[in-house]
């Protein structure tokens, strides 16, 4: 897929409009760190991949389409989430990048507005593709008696609540990064500590109404970003394997403790049955597993890095980061798409993980990847993909 679109988002050599991508691949600063974009790639695609293949997708009752997943049949496989729930790495690398940018506009004698508008663009230009389509299809499907896709089908818009979040995360770095070169550790350390009361206050008796979950939700995701500054301004890195495996051996602690003892559940997904979730609202464990996956990275980073020197990996990760956004917020609908085909296949869906269910699996990865290569290739008709792929790998 990713051979495909690179030839269609017309960086060919010769055609000049656009470097061609083993021009971008040459053109890696020595500076850049490798591991930050693989594993910005590495965790959309982990993402998508699960959403398609480990999603029980089905028509409920009431004729709308659930995707609850297979955690609560499979005795222990709450595990599994400790490592593939990965929007906190995604977090991470966005603080990482994100500093980045901050400090590259301030250096240049700009400010929040520069940053700011170059870190929306980036973001939400993808959406506005997305969107009108789905607008122009609703009102079709509605002028023919229909019910609108906000009925059946609000898992499309399963991108936007992630998308949301990490924007308002981003707006907020003109204050982060300040805190972050004023107070260090201790800002993380106040975030943390407020996510445990918000926790408190949602989960106890007597408390009700959303404020503490969307309290405790903002607090979790911009201790995820803020993480992510001290790896980008030296301070882990320096650190090495000894700080690393503290890192690391710190978060596993919180999250044994806290889903020991407390609360809340031993999977970082949500589950059927259960009464908590720690995805909605986002709750300590997902601070707590946060800190555990960062300090596996950094483990892992100096191998990384050593294998992403290779050219072959970095082409492939230089090709994955020009469309990670486009991949991420066209999934679902790539999704939804081969579901209909299936099913006018004459193939019905399963609201269990049966043992047919599990055999299929390789369809559900194969079937919506190749209409996600058809509505990125479509899409990069219009040069749309090719103007993200040049703008994200020169801003960081």
């Amino acid at each position: 897929m990713v051979g495909l679109v690179v030839r269609r988002l017309g960086i060919d050599k010769g055609r000049g409009a656009l470097p061609d991508l083993d021009a971008l691949v040459d053109a890696t600063p020595a500076s850049r760190d490798r591991v930050v974009d693989f594993l910005r790639a590495a965790s959309i695609c982990v993402v998508v991949l699960w959403h398609w293949s480990l999603s029980i997708t089905h028509w409920d009752g009431d004729y709308s389409l659930v995707m609850p997943n297979p955690i609560g049949y499979v005795p222990g496989k709450w595990m599994l989430t400790w490592v593939l729930q990965v929007m906190p790495v995604f977090f991470i690398v966005g603080g990482y990048a994100n500093l980045a940018g901050w400090q590259a506009v301030t250096r240049d004698g700009a400010g929040a507005a520069r940053f700011l508008g170059a870190r929306m663009r980036r973001l939400l230009t993808p959406l506005l593709p997305f969107l009108a389509v789905w607008l122009v299809f609703d009102l079709v499907v509605q002028a023919t008696g229909r019910r609108s896709v906000l009925e059946w089908g609000i898992v499309v818009f399963v991108p936007l609540w992630f998308i949301g979040v990490y924007a308002a995360v981003v707006a907020a770095v003109p204050l982060t990064a300040r805190l972050h070169l004023a107070w260090g550790w201790r800002v993380p350390a106040v975030l943390a500590a407020a996510v445990l009361a918000a926790d408190m206050l949602r989960l106890g008796p007597g408390w009700g109404g959303p404020v503490p979950g969307l309290v405790g939700s903002a607090c979790v995701w911009l201790y995820c970003h803020q993480l992510g500054y001290f790896w980008r301004d030296g301070t882990l890195p320096a650190g090495g394997r000894p700080v690393a495996a503290a890192v690391a051996m710190a978060g596993f602690a919180g999250l044994v403790v806290l889903t020991t003892f407390g609360p809340y559940s031993r999977s970082m997904v949500a589950v059927q049955g259960e009464d908590t979730s720690n995805m909605f609202p986002t709750t300590a464990p997902i601070a707590a597993l946060a800190t555990f996956q960062l300090g596996l990275v950094m483990l892992a980073r100096p191998r990384l890095n050593a294998w992403l020197q290779r050219r072959g990996p970095w082409r492939v990760v230089v090709a994955a980061n020009g469309v990670t956004m486009p991949v991420f917020t066209w999934h679902m609908t790539a999704l939804v798409a081969f579901l209909w085909l299936y099913e006018r296949a004459g193939f019905s869906l399963s609201s269990e993980p049966t043992a047919e269910w599990w055999l299929t699996r390789p369809i559900w990865i194969v079937g919506p990847g190749v209409l996600l290569a058809a509505i990125l290739a479509a899409l990069a008709g219009s040069r749309f993909i090719a103007g993200r792929c040049l703008h994200r790998w020169r801003g960081g």
